[in-house]
């Protein structure tokens, strides 16, 4: 419990403090976020707003995942492929912001090029994860309830489940703040059930020290998160970039796989879901029909084009991600009741 403390309030100041410098380093090197001409109007003021800020995320979830262990807790081999997972996929992210801020457009990486940057950590992930972490082959709702899988089915598994992830934290990452405080509720969501594995791990296929280790991960990038988003609310001064999007989105599914949770994950996620819907609705129903189903996709622009505020909208869809995170975790505590018993 108190290397969870230790990570989660490491984690808090390391972005606090240190966000500020990263938007100082990448003023100075005029490493300002392009902005889409198909996008809302009003987003042409945001043109030059630094980016890249997923660096301070993972700079400080790094740092709280070190500290937090220093005499105290062990490293788990979980606990290291998770992280492994999450900063790698921030390596691809950290590619594909780098190459739009020095061609100054808003593109970068390829879609073949980042497909099989997120195809390698995958297949890395489903290889090596069985068989340094114990990580079962499976497909899974919440605790017994699964599907075992073999090993070229699971590869393909871990695949969409990490890219699917990461793509819809990516998507979600449209409006000041929205993707950095929805990630921070998850991610609590997953300090809870990470903590109550390690509290229960007789229940559990995750040995204590592997479910303790993903508590404190868990704990760290949510207080980095909520840290970040004290520079990235409304009006932000630093956007957290794909290199923030697709790590928090990657950590995320390493996370449900690690936990024997991937199927929750769509409801603890039910904002992202929803902000991913929205868009294949979207180019479903125009290339079907000839019409558009909103008037902008991610759903998030369709009520900024309605008149919504920037901030209201924010606030609203956070509550909606507050929503899943709450009935997620009632499911996870149902299934906990129904299969183990009522608690004495």
């Amino acid at each position: 419990m108190i290397a969870i403390l230790i990570g989660g309030t490491v984690g808090l100041f390391a972005a606090l403090w240190g966000t500020p410098l990263v938007i100082r380093y990448f003023r100075q090197r005029g490493f300002g976020q392009p902005i889409r001409d198909e996008g809302p109007a009003t987003h042409q003021a945001k043109a030059g707003t630094p980016t890249m800020g997923g660096t301070a995320i993972v700079l400080a979830a790094l740092v709280a995942y070190a500290v937090s262990h220093v005499g105290s807790a062990t490293f788990s081999p979980t606990g290291l492929l998770v992280m492994a997972t999450f900063v790698a996929m921030a390596a691809v992210g950290f590619a594909d912001d780098f190459i739009k801020l020095r061609m100054r457009r808003n593109l970068g990486l390829n879609k073949t090029t980042k497909f099989l940057g997120q195809a390698a950590i995958a297949v890395a992930f489903a290889t090596v994860g069985p068989e340094f972490a114990d990580l079962p082959r499976n497909i899974s709702v919440v605790g017994g309830i699964e599907f075992e899988l073999s090993t070229w089915a699971f590869v393909g598994w871990v695949f969409l489940l990490l890219t699917g992830t990461s793509n819809a934290v990516n998507l979600t990452d449209g409006l000041d703040g929205l993707a950095a405080g929805s990630a921070t509720l998850v991610f609590g969501a997953y300090t809870l059930i990470a903590f109550w594995m390690f509290r229960n791990a007789g229940d559990y296929h995750l040995p204590a020290g592997d479910a303790l280790d993903l508590a404190i991960i868990s704990a760290a990038v949510l207080a980095a998160c909520a840290g970040f988003l004290w520079h990235n609310a409304p009006p932000a001064r630093i956007f957290m970039g794909d290199t923030g999007s697709l790590a928090l989105g990657g950590l995320l599914a390493a996370m449900a796989i690690a936990t024997n949770t991937q199927v929750l994950l769509v409801v603890l996620g039910g904002l992202f879901v929803l902000e991913t819907l929205s868009v294949i609705a979207q180019v479903a129903v125009f290339r079907s029909t000839g019409r558009r189903l909103f008037r902008m996709a991610p759903i998030h622009h369709h009520f900024e084009l309605l008149g919504w505020q920037e901030t209201t909208i924010i606030v609203r869809f956070w509550i909606v991600a507050g929503i899943g995170v709450a009935l997620g975790l009632g499911l996870f505590y149902a299934e906990y009741l129904a299969r183990i018993g009522p608690l004495l």
